[in-house]
């Protein structure tokens, strides 16, 4: 095997991603969803703490002078402005120095910001690493997405991807058990129980990061940047340990690629890439990220005052109903999550979106006829939830699978980015207007408003979701990088032809050539 300096120009011919993709199931795989999956379990635990111990956090004696509306408000924000800069900050150096690199960093800073938020004292503390912390939080989804599409083969892509974004209502579920401990003065002083939450999110993130050292950097990354001989030490010592422990020899890769190997992508690459090329898939991508950050507005951020003003339920009960609803959210990937990789992304995404719009719109009626008690509400909040979740978690494995390998982390921190601020900051503004009023028309107007625009989002991609099932990465969104013409068991799909036109890297004539088994 011949070696090369990144961005010396080379080409090579290779294997390595049809290795990968032909791998079976393994304890290896177990390693990197446990690895890199885990930090949505935080994500969820931080999120849900900080809207259910708001009240104590203003409550004379929590150690800090805030407010709740602070909580609520000028605190979520921040931790929402932080992810939105977040994802786009690191998802550009993820694409330019690695995933390994990347998503050890981000984890990192969410370690520390989560630790220092523990010792806040002052308002401007407390908001300043409530923003470092989302900071830190938005950079994972660009890393960890990136890292887990490109190491998990491609039978079980979408499923394994499911699974790990709707961890984050394991996370919520926790969040809620949790804040009701926290809240207990019986059990903890009112100045100790919210600072052991988030030092219990720092501890977790510590164990995680332990655990993630042992996640190698993506094969692919490493044979585009000029690093194939590392790539090829990786991935033989994956086929040795799954060999080991299968007890027979894996079956031969189908398909090889030619590549001219780079250093990096600039942002007008990515710009005319991701909204000229594949401008269809970019409106795919805005549909499904505003669809469902409305739709979860609409039901998650004025949940607890509906029960309280509507129902009568006592504000310091909705944590048990919020930890209802996490359970439908999560059990929605856990169960449909093997049907996005054999009924298909098509029909599954448009799917689960459209179904949960349309029983949002039959809550609502059923809403406003005043036929609902809390628990019937509850019960029909898991009934959409249950498909929503389901959907959002595809939105985020839709963006990092059918965008070229080059621009992968940068795509999905834009989405990221786009969803998250729409739902973080319009939602908000337009939803708490609507569900703070008592008037059970407003609610339900808040309710159609998700309905609609998640239905919205389900008839776009019934016409535009890419069959991404079952299929290499390369074969989705071929390489930039890739060489005109020369890939051989790849690209054979529909989208595979539309994507090869016009997707070479435009570099120079190569100064050598290689092979990589």
């Amino acid at each position: 095997m011949s070696t090369a300096e990144a961005g010396s120009g080379r080409t090579v011919t290779t294997r390595i991603p049809a290795r990968l993709d032909r791998l079976p199931w393994s304890r290896w795989h177990w390693t990197i969803v446990i690895g890199l999956g885990t930090v949505w379990i935080l994500d969820g635990l931080e999120v849900t703490v900080v809207g259910n111990i708001a009240s104590r956090l203003s409550e004379p004696g929590s150690g800090l002078s805030i407010s709740s509306g602070q909580v609520t408000g000028i605190a979520a924000a921040l931790y929402v402005a932080g992810a939105c800069v977040g994802a786009l900050f690191w998802g550009r150096l993820t694409d330019r120095f690695g995933r390994k690199k990347l998503f050890m960093i981000t984890l990192a800073v969410y370690l520390a910001a989560t630790a220092l938020t523990a010792v806040s004292t002052d308002a401007w503390w407390f908001f300043a690493f409530r923003f470092l912390t989302g900071f830190g939080i938005g950079g994972e989804y660009a890393a960890i997405n990136s890292a887990i599409d490109e190491l998990i083969p491609a039978h079980y892509r979408g499923r394994v991807d499911l699974m790990i974004n709707g961890s984050f209502w394991l996370g919520a579920v926790g969040g809620s058990l949790l804040s009701i401990v926290a809240l207990n003065t019986d059990l903890l002083a009112a100045n100790v129980g919210w600072r052991l939450t988030f030092a219990l999110g720092a501890v977790l993130a510590l164990v995680i990061l332990l655990v993630r050292r042992h996640v190698p950097e993506s094969p692919r990354w490493l044979l585009i940047h000029g690093r194939e001989d590392e790539a090829e030490e990786i991935v033989s010592a994956i086929e040795r340990q799954v060999e080991a422990e299968k007890g027979e020899r894996l079956p031969e890769p189908e398909g090889e690629l030619e590549i001219h190997q780079r250093r990096g992508v600039s942002f007008m690459e990515i710009a005319r890439t991701v909204f000229a090329r594949y401008r269809k898939r970019a409106v795919l991508g805005f549909s499904l990220f505003i669809g469902q950050a409305f739709l979860y507005n609409a039901i998650t951020f004025g949940f607890g005052a509906i029960l309280t003003k509507f129902f009568d339920v006592p504000a310091d009960h909705t944590g048990y109903y919020f930890a209802v609803i996490a359970i439908g959210n999560f059990c929605g990937p856990l169960l449909l999550g093997r049907l996005f990789d054999t009924v298909g992304r098509r029909v599954m995404i448009s799917s689960t979106y459209l179904l949960s719009g349309l029983l949002l719109f039959g809550t609502a009626w059923l809403f406003d006829r005043g036929a609902l008690t809390a628990g019937t509400l509850t019960a029909c909040w898991c009934a959409v939830l249950f498909f929503a979740s389901a959907g959002a978690s595809s939105a985020y494995l839709t963006v990092s699978e059918i965008f070229p390998m080059e621009t992968r982390a940068m795509s999905i921190a834009f989405f990221y980015a786009l969803g998250t601020a729409a739902g973080g900051i319009s939602g908000p503004l337009l939803f708490a207007d609507l569900t703070n009023t008592g008037k059970v028309g407003d609610t339900v107007l808040a309710f159609q408003i998700g309905a609609a625009l998640m239905c919205a989002a389900g008839l776009v991609a019934a016409f535009l979701a890419v069959r991404a099932e079952r299929r290499s990465l390369e074969d989705v969104a071929r390489p930039l990088s890739a060489a005109a013409g020369k890939a051989k068991a790849m690209g054979k799909g529909r989208e595979g032809r539309e994507d090869s036109a016009g997707s070479g890297s435009g570099s120079r004539p190569a100064k050598a050539r290689g092979r990589i088994a």
